[in-house]
């Protein structure tokens, strides 16, 4: 066990935060002395260690409050979000980094208010607030709803790159999205109503992956991986799935995942999504070359 004064000095965290924390319910002593003073065990400190990654995220105590509370809060399932949030920051500062150089040695580079898209992040932020319980029933919680946010705040000069590509200018992409944002329940009874041509575009996957052992820059199977892609544009909503590009990234990281790459192999062989991935690397690189 820990006193309050030897969990400040361990942390990093002021004695008046933890004093904080514990009046609005946010993480509570694991006892208190017979003189009141509060004390903290490994538990209490886990915890503690999960707020401020939380809060290195940008997520505002009453949410984390929220996340932890939760029956089915997982720790470790948390903590893989919050890597894979750090690494997207981490990828971001690189890049502010490179760029910085760049300026450095005197060379004219783009200024950032080309890639703002703080007006689009905005109007998230509003669909979270006044659609809870539709982003509940769509995205499953608000901490996933948040995480895809912080994901674009992370990636925001991608993704701003992409939109400027579709749309020609953020202001359009931005448009674009909230219309999307304001008719989204019914975007989604549309997309839902369409899943038998999902299915067929699942299928199209298989289809793929059949042909394994073939070149991957044969035209039979590019012809299937531009199918799929058309497909897909055709039946899912811009603002899920985004352009060509997006999509064709989307499904190279999907299939690339270990968990999800043995079960698809499981099902239709090994190296089936090795195929798959490398079927899509070779569209997008020749299809996409100059926008990279």
């Amino acid at each position: 066990m820990k006193s309050i004064s030897q969990v400040a000095k361990l942390t990093g965290v002021s004695i008046r935060a933890l004093q904080y924390y514990d009046e609005i319910g946010l993480l509570k002593p694991s006892e208190l002395t017979a003189a009141g003073y509060r004390m903290y065990d490994d538990n209490a400190l886990q915890t503690l260690q999960q707020i401020l990654f939380f809060k290195e995220l940008g997520f505002p105590l009453k949410e984390i409050k929220e996340i932890l509370e939760k029956p089915d809060f997982d720790r470790i399932a948390a903590f893989k979000k919050q890597k894979e949030l750090f690494l997207l920051k981490r990828g971001r500062l690189d890049r502010l980094i490179q760029l910085l150089e760049r300026l450095e040695k005197g060379e004219q580079c783009m200024s950032f208010k080309e890639f703002d898209l703080s007006d689009y992040i905005n109007a998230l932020e509003d669909f979270k607030s006044n659609q809870t319980e539709t982003v509940i029933q769509h995205w499953g919680s608000i901490e996933n709803f948040d995480m895809f946010i912080q994901k674009i705040r992370d990636d925001e000069e991608h993704v701003a790159k992409l939109a400027i590509q579709q749309f020609g200018s953020i202001e359009k992409y931005t448009e674009e999205m909230k219309h999307n944002l304001e008719h989204f329940s019914e975007i989604m009874e549309k997309w839902q109503s369409q899943i038998t041509e999902e299915m067929r575009t699942e299928d199209k996957f298989l289809k793929l992956a059949s042909h394994k052992g073939e070149d991957v820059a044969s035209e039979p199977v590019q012809s299937i991986v531009e199918e799929i892609i058309a497909s897909i544009q055709t039946t899912t909503s811009k603002l899920l799935v985004g352009s060509a590009e997006n999509y064709c990234r989307m499904m190279i990281d999907t299939y690339s995942n270990d968990y999800l790459s043995k079960v698809f192999d499981t099902k239709h062989g090994a190296g089936s999504s090795e195929y798959i991935v490398k079927a899509f690397r070779y569209y997008s690189e020749n299809n996409f070359a100059e926008n990279n």
